[in-house]
């Protein structure tokens, strides 16, 4: 693996397989942040192979799916950015605020990792 994404405790990693692994976000900007990584460097999604893509956003869906259930929540804002450029999906929670105000909580270091299993619980796939 050639990440070029912070390395995330093993405490963290809610899945992982041969081509991504999915983990609470190390500075998470509110309570369930998750990050979804590809393991191979690829700078950008429009480089992924369509199957690659379908299986990428397989795992997005289910794991959004399992954090809906988890964190009794309505929405959860799926979030690409390349900023690194490495494909990777950012999978914020969205509370009781309105739009973009989360974007203004200052980021924290994650040290409880019980959330790790209430969404493991979840998880589905398809």
């Amino acid at each position: 693996m050639h990440s070029k994404l912070p390395k995330s405790s093993p405490k963290a990693i809610i899945y992982e397989d041969q081509i991504l692994y999915v983990c609470l976000a190390t500075h998470p900007i509110t309570h369930g942040h998750v990050v979804i990584v590809w393991k191979k460097d690829v700078p950008d999604l429009h480089r992924l192979a369509e199957r690659d893509y379908d299986y990428l956003m397989d795992t997005v869906n289910s794991v959004r799916n399992a954090m809906l259930k988890a964190l009794k929540i309505r929405k959860v804002y799926l979030i690409y950015m390349d900023e690194v450029r490495h494909v990777h999906w950012h999978l914020i929670p969205r509370y009781n605020e309105k739009g973009f105000d989360m974007f203004l909580h200052k980021p924290i270091k994650v040290t409880d990792f019980s959330l790790v299993l209430k969404i493991k619980r979840h998880l589905v796939f398809n």
